[in-house]
């Protein structure tokens, strides 16, 4: 994948949300500053994935989502990225809606719980990417010799 923006993007936001982990629950209801960080780390590194799959989906010419949830289940039907991982991301893809447009009705319990255990979904996504950018890279760099 040539254009690595959004996969920066997503390392970053990752990262944050990482560190982020530290809070408690208890920070999060009581400290806007931090519960706003962390609701922003959520949603940069949602839609940096969900660029990436739409990006994928481009370029690989495959059939156009109708939400984004669905962005990763073509991937998956396609065979690019496991079910499991697309099911994770498809619904992190439908909490990405409810940070958007119902933000001033969030549940702190359930942001806290996806802020504890859905990074490893993004990072796994991740990995997975840079591994697929390496191989496309390498088949160009073979085609260009």
């Amino acid at each position: 994948m040539r254009d690595i923006s959004h996969l920066r993007e997503l390392d970053e936001s990752l990262k944050d949300w990482e560190r982020y982990q530290r809070y408690s629950l208890d920070d999060l209801r009581r400290d806007r500053d931090k519960r706003n960080m962390v609701l922003h780390a959520m949603l940069v590194g949602i839609q940096a994935a969900i660029d990436i799959g739409s990006h994928l989906i481009s370029l690989n010419g495959l059939k156009r989502p109708a939400s984004y949830r669905e962005t990763f289940q073509v991937l998956s039907y396609a065979g690019i990225i496991p079910e499991e991982l697309a099911d994770g991301l498809a619904d992190l893809a439908g909490f990405r809606n409810v940070l958007v447009h119902s933000y001033w009705d969030l549940n702190m319990d359930e942001i806290y719980s996806i802020v504890q255990n859905d990074l490893r979904t993004l990072r796994s996504f991740e990995s997975m990417i840079k591994e697929l950018s390496g191989e496309s890279e390498m088949r160009s760099n073979e085609r260009d010799k």
